[in-house]
């Protein structure tokens, strides 16, 4: 990455090039966090810069690939590793731990749509997935709140996408690559030109990004349940996910069905209905007490690796910008991205459960369970995302009085998304297991079990009769009309003051549509079986007036001072939020400038977070209560490895129009230091607090809360107020079986979101850059960028104790990450270094810390004529996958920040004609 330098907005891509360059007499330009334009190139909020060559020295194929190694983000998020998530297609990016959602994204200053489908169901954010770097100029970061001058979300920080303009010429690149370990192959093409005339000028870029999926199946650590560190050894003892059986209640017992047609429980039946149903399937130890040689289930320990851990991509873009200018100073200008991508998911493959217990007028009270394999159903099952995002843009602007500028201008972008999946209809694959009900047996509907189906495969031609395609979508818009105006007002003994005035009006909407028969609500026979789907939509108006003043006091210091006021148009609790930041600047010396900043933002509630309907979800939880109440450490493969204590359990879900606005608080102090010619040093402290935050709770941190307030104490012994307001609220979410049948398990959990009482970070950025040039050599560069968090503070509810979880070995976002850069060129060669570490995580057992986590990237190019070059890129040259970790027993088996990739290489030749 570049210099510790704030570019402009509006700077021409020969700036861009020039930006190692620490210049002091500059024209005056934009710089993210500020309206208005300035001579200096650091102010008083830390901003970093990652260029378009930044993104090619560093061998990455997307901009988010390039972002998400940025130190500041040391947040953790659901991706394509975890296909079970709710958005395993999106591109979220998770500053500072806050989680996605905190940061605001632009284009050029302007806002994108969110990505229609939430984020875990939950929340809304921008996804960086529709972003192509054939059209990106470089990307500026600003590390803390901005509400002063951008309205809602800029909470942790900003990320302003600036696109190419100016640009002369053409250039095209071609690069192709694949992973090491397999799958994954990539081709990438982009195109980008520009041409200019005596007063207009239009830059244009279409970029094609092809990658194949990569399946757990091809990644020898994570193809099967062996892998789990707990068995490493003594796979005898390993357990898997129940590929069928068949449970009476008369005795407790797991019967299986013989080849002499007998249901018993003896190990004979066993073998033989395991063997029957599936050769994918076999017998194990559901729990390392059960003797090697009575194994007491039959498991399919491929399951997990029926799913894809890299989406494939299939993404076409097109960029056009451009400029005309007008003989009486106005310029008119546009810009236009649009992408449109077809991208496949893999999930683990489908099963059937019966509907709790169910009565057999043969068999007494039986439950049952049947898991497909690939095999059985014709190969892996896909789920297709079909999106489309636009961003376009439109505007005049001038100069008033030879001494203002200004800008009017329209944008609008908007994201469309829709998925399509095979799934069970429910009423089908409940009559070929079960049949038609044949009255009800006290509470509990009465069935003739199918017993030979359950024990027997499945024909592809069957399950193809037994499926549906359910089809979702979704809609997300955003649509803002801007007026800014800034120049010098007038001078001051020190210098012109500078002011910025901004007014906007802005309406944002979004719908999901998803497939009636798989919403909560719906009764009809063709509803899709162990699928809920989330609906939602509502709109909201926004308006908005900021002023922003530039002070000089004294030659050597500078203050800054912004206000803001948005006021929403909503159903929800929000109505107006105000917004103010003050920074000072001051250099004592030329080569010193010492900042700081305090400014305090606000963040809308999601626009799902309001308006989500009824829906539902399946997951799986950890029956903490219960462990603990067999004497169980919750961790223990005893619990986590036994159906007993874990397994899957309905949540319900829906929005909340009594929610209000977050509102935070940002401060930044420290210092940028030229040190010597081409070395550079930046330290800066930073300080943000958020309360108020809406969140749905965490399953784990629910369910072990409600194990300490039933049992009145937590695990380690400490006591447990179980009459608190915070143990009410736990125990008032969870719903368990109480009936005759019953054994107290869960049976539904309900989530609402609800504004938390405070979330507070502080943490250090520091960044070192230093270039040289040898006559013999060549030129070399090497840089390091460093992030520490220092605290991240929680409390859920008022009367919940204020924790530190960035030391909870329950937390698993980095507290540290660095990056290094280094490179060389010499005549037609350079070559490049980055590597990135990130800190240290948590063991799953919580009684350790797994080490940080490093990885290399490599690119060397070559200059072959005056218009083409050749490069080769390695991303994770060592092939690192994961931290070591044997006490995760959980799959993957390790935590879902890792890569599961591994070592990729590429080739691809640059022509510039």
């Amino acid at each position: 990455m570049s210099a510790p330098a704030a570019f402009a907005q509006d700077a021409t891509a020969q700036a861009g090039n020039a930006s190692a360059e620490r210049a002091t007499n500059l024209d005056k330009v934009t710089v993210t966090g500020s309206r208005i334009k300035r001579a200096d190139v650091e102010g008083p909020t830390p901003v970093v810069v990652l260029t378009a060559a930044d993104i090619e020295k560093e061998g990455f194929n997307t901009v988010y690939e390039a972002l998400t190694t940025l130190s500041q983000i040391t947040g953790d998020v659901q991706n394509e590793l975890t296909q079970s998530g709710f958005t395993p297609n999106a591109q979220f990016l998770n500053m500072r731990g806050m989680g996605p959602g905190y940061t605001l994204i632009l284009i050029n200053g302007k806002r994108m749509a969110d990505y229609p489908q939430p984020y875990n169901s939950r929340s809304n954010a921008v996804s960086l997935s529709s972003i192509p770097g054939a059209a990106v100029e470089r990307i500026e970061v600003l590390t803390g709140g901005a509400s002063a001058i951008y309205g809602s979300d800029a909470v942790a920080g900003v990320v302003n996408i600036i696109t190419k303009s100016n640009y002369d010429g053409n250039a095209v690149k071609i690069r192709a690559g694949t992973s090491t370990r397999g799958g994954g192959d990539t081709g990438l093409f982009q195109f980008t030109g520009g041409k200019s005339g005596d007063n207009w000028s239009v830059t244009y870029a279409a970029e094609y990004l092809n990658r194949e999926e990569i399946q757990a199946s091809q990644r020898d650590f994570m193809d099967s349940y062996y892998d789990n560190p707990d068995f490493k050894g003594r796979p005898d003892f390993a357990t898997a996910t129940s590929g069928v059986y068949l449970y009476r209640n008369t005795g407790a017992q797991y019967v299986w069905k013989g080849s002499d047609g007998s249901i018993n429980n003896s190990v004979k039946n066993l073998r033989e209905a395991c063997a029957a149903t599936s050769s994918e399937f076999t017998p194990y130890n559901s729990s390392a007490s059960v003797s090697n040689s009575t194994p007491n289930r039959c498991g399919y320990f491929g399951y997990p690796a029926t799913q894809s851990v890299q989406n494939s991509f299939d993404k076409l873009s097109g960029y056009v910008a451009g400029t005309y200018d007008f003989s009486n100073g106005l310029q008119a200008y546009a810009q236009a991205l649009v992408t449109d991508s077809t991208n496949k998911g893999y999930s683990s493959t489908q099963f059937w459960q019966t509907p709790g217990y169910v009565y057999d007028r043969t068999l007494g009270y039986v439950q049952a369970q049947r898991i497909f394999t690939p095999e059985e159903v014709g190969g892996p099952q896909a789920t297709v995302y079909d999106e489309t995002s636009i961003n376009v843009v439109g505007g005049v602007r001038g100069i008033i009085a030879d001494r203002f500028d200004w800008d009017a201008s329209i944008s609008h972008s908007r994201f469309d998304y829709d998925t399509t999946r095979p799934r069970f209809l429910t009423n089908k694959i409940n009559d070929y297991f079960l049949g038609p009900q044949d009255g009800m047996q006290g509470s509990y509907p009465i069935y003739k079990m199918n017993v030979d189906r359950l024990f027997s495969p499945l024909t592809p031609d069957v399950y193809n009769s037994l499926i549906t395609n359910v089809r979702n979508s979704g809609s997300s818009k955003n649509t803002t009309g801007s007026f800014t105006i800034s120049g010098d007002l007038f001078d001051l003994p020190a210098g012109p003051l500078g002011a910025a005035l901004v007014v906007e009006a802005a309406t944002q909407e979004y719908t999901l549509d998803p497939d009636i028969r798989s919403t909560v609500t719906y009764t009809g026979a063709d509803k899709i079986y162990n699928l809920t789907a989330t609906g939602g939509g509502g709109e909201r108006d926004r308006y908005a007036m900021g002023l922003e003043l530039s002070i000089p006091i004294f030659d050597s210091l500078k203050a800054s001072v912004a206000g803001r006021f948005d006021k929403y148009d909503d159903v929800t609790n929000v109505d107006g939020a105000g917004t103010w930041s003050a920074g000072l600047e001051w250099r004592p010396f030329n080569s010193l400038l010492l900042r700081g900043n305090y400014s305090t933002s606000f963040r809308a509630p999601d626009m799902h977070y309001v308006f989500a309907g009824p829906s539902g979800s399946y997951s799986y939880i950890v029956d903490q209560l219960r462990c603990r109440q067999a004497n169980l450490d919750p961790k223990s493969t005893a619990c986590t490895g036994n159906t007993d204590y874990y397994y899957q359990v309905f949540s319900t879900r829906q929005g909340s129009r009594a929610l209000e606005e977050e509102t935070g608080k940002s401060f930044t102090v420290g210092f940028v230091w030229d040190i010597i010619d081409d070395l550079a040093m930046t330290v800066d402290y930073y300080n943000i607090k958020l309360e108020g935050a809406v969140s749905d709770i965490d399953s784990d941190y629910l369910f072990r809360n409600e194990a300490d307030c039933l049992l009145g104490k937590d695990i380690n012994g400490n006591p447990v107020d179980g009459n608190s307001q915070a143990c009410k609220y736990f125990t008032s979410l969870i719903t368990r079986d109480n009936t005759d049948l019953g054994t107290n398990k869960v049976t539904e959990k309900l989530s609402v979101p609800f504004n938390q009482a405070m979330m507070r970070t502080s943490g250090i950025d520091a960044s070192l850059d230093y270039k040289f040039d040898t006559d013999r050599w060549g030129r070399f560069s090497f840089g390091m960028k460093y992030t520490h968090v220092l605290k991240l503070e929680e409390r859920d509810l008022p009367d919940s104790e204020l924790h530190n979880a960035r030391d909870d070995l329950q937390y698993f976002n980095y507290r540290s990450k660095v990056t290094l850069n280094s490179a060389w060129s010499k005549d037609d060669w350079s070559a490049s270094v980055y590597g990135t570490r990130a800190g240290s995580l948590p063991n799953w057992a919580e009684t350790g810390r797994v080490s940080p986590y490093f990885t290399w990237n490599l690119t060397v190019n070559k200059k072959i004529t005056n218009k083409a070059s050749v490069g080769i890129q390695v991303v994770n040259l060592f092939d690192k996958a994961g931290g070591n970790d044997d006490t995760f027993n959980s799959y993957p088996y390790f935590w879902r920040a890792y890569s599961a990739v591994g070592r990729q290489i590429s080739a691809e030749l640059n022509y510039k004609f």
